[in-house]
């Protein structure tokens, strides 16, 4: 999965599915860090129309050839329709954030010839780190896991 971390951050244009219309969901945060710290981020949630001032995106088919990997913060029950939505619009690289996990996703995830990423938080990888997820970094470093 080391490969698959800086595979994913090397990239510089995101989609992150399941933004919200809550300032305080993660989807949120990450869509908002992530265009702080440079990156092209788009938000996709069929509800929105925009999020933090930017056109919000109904569904990854509308960003095809606009994004390089897709962050993936939504229920589990959802990831694998769009897991097969990213294999077909040729995304490739996918980060499931903490939460959007289950069981059989890395299976059907290299069945799609996905890189995937899961169990780790994309704000602790993506350049500049801050300080508040470098400490996260090191610690995840020096004992395997937060």
């Amino acid at each position: 999965m080391e490969q698959a971390i800086k595979d994913f951050v090397q990239l510089k244009r995101f989609a992150v599915v399941g933004v919200s219309r809550s300032k305080n969901k993660f989807g949120n945060t990450i869509h908002r860090e992530l265009k702080e710290r440079g990156y092209k981020v788009y938000g996709v949630n069929p509800a929105l129309s925009e999020i933090g001032g930017d056109k919000c995106y109904s569904g990854l088919s509308e960003l095809m050839g606009k994004v390089d990997g897709a962050i993936l913060c939504v229920a589990p029950n959802s990831v694998e329709q769009i897991l097969r939505e990213a294999a077909s619009l040729g995304i490739r690289h996918v980060w499931l954030q903490q939460g959007a996990e289950n069981p059989g996703v890395l299976e059907f995830a290299r069945g799609l010839n996905l890189s995937l990423v899961t169990g780790k938080c994309i704000l602790m990888y993506a350049e500049p780190v801050d300080s508040f997820h470098a400490v996260h970094r090191f610690f995840v470093r020096l004992l395997g896991k937060l």
